[in-house]
């Protein structure tokens, strides 16, 4: 596998119309998708004026599609030629309160693929927490473009002997890791290659002290880049005593996933 080049060296791409093909859903089309795991939802915020990819974000465990990273994706990528779907997996859908097991929320995923790729453009596979870990679980067989995990859930909390490294480390794609870096789940410096001295600094943004800087992992055989955003828990939520507000610590991800978005080749 070819290392991810850091985000100085990834050559962007302009915004182009997509070919002609079936049409969008318009704005806040709320889609219900039968899959061998019961109906799920999909809720469409498309891209304008043209779109050139599909953005598809799953949820958590312990919540829905209103988390906040996924609420500020939702509103900001649409401007960057980037259609956001936020997925419902069919639990949620049914007013459950507890996730089921991992291969159930893996066969909700691939039953909700075709509504994903009717748009006809490419589509990243992305979640948060166990959502990061269906899209990575899957991507190869889905022929996902490339995989978006926020909030990555690298082990349980007090459990680092109980990695999930392999998930991340075997999508096949380019792969972009959003982490808060006081997350139980796994801090930044926890994540492979990061402790072999194979993160390399991208510039961060200059805005804040301390704030969340951009790591590319470039050694041999790593395939992902991580943007840590300073302070934040599993949730991307950060303390009030924090050197940058809720808001900022937002336009850390969405600044982050814009760019990386548009290093990518439709």
């Amino acid at each position: 596998m070819t290392p991810v080049k850091s985000a100085e060296s990834s050559k962007s791409v302009k915004d182009t119309p997509a070919p002609a093909g079936p049409a969008e859903p318009s704005a806040g089309t709320v889609e219900t998708v039968e899959t061998d795991a019961g109906p799920a939802r999909v809720t469409w915020h498309p891209a304008r004026p043209v779109a050139r990819l599909v953005l598809a974000l799953g949820h958590g465990a312990g919540g829905g599609i209103e988390a906040r990273d996924l609420r500020a994706l939702a509103a900001v990528l649409p401007a960057h030629g980037v259609t956001v779907a936020l997925v419902e997996q069919p639990w949620r859908v049914a007013g459950k309160k507890v996730a089921p097991a991992p291969k159930t929320l893996d066969t909700g995923w691939r039953g909700l693929w075709p509504a994903l790729t009717k748009p006809g453009l490419p589509v990243i596979a992305g979640g948060r927490s166990a959502g990061a870990r269906v899209a990575c679980r899957t991507a190869g067989e889905l022929g996902a473009h490339a995989v978006l995990a926020l909030g990555f859930p690298l082990h349980p909390p007090g459990r680092p002997e109980k990695s999930r490294a392999d998930e991340l480390l075997g999508t096949g794609v380019p792969t972009l890791v959003v982490q808060g870096g006081n997350d139980p789940f796994g801090r930044p410096a926890e994540f492979p290659g990061y402790e072999r001295g194979r993160a390399t600094a991208v510039l961060p943004d200059a805005r804040f002290r301390e704030s969340a800087g951009a790591r590319t992992v470039a050694g041999e055989g790593w395939t992902y880049e991580l943007v840590e955003v300073a302070h934040g828990d599993h949730g991307l939520a950060v303390p009030k005593r924090a050197d940058i507000t809720q808001e900022e610590a937002l336009t850390v991800v969405t600044d982050a996933v814009v760019r990386w978005t548009g290093s990518l080749v439709p």
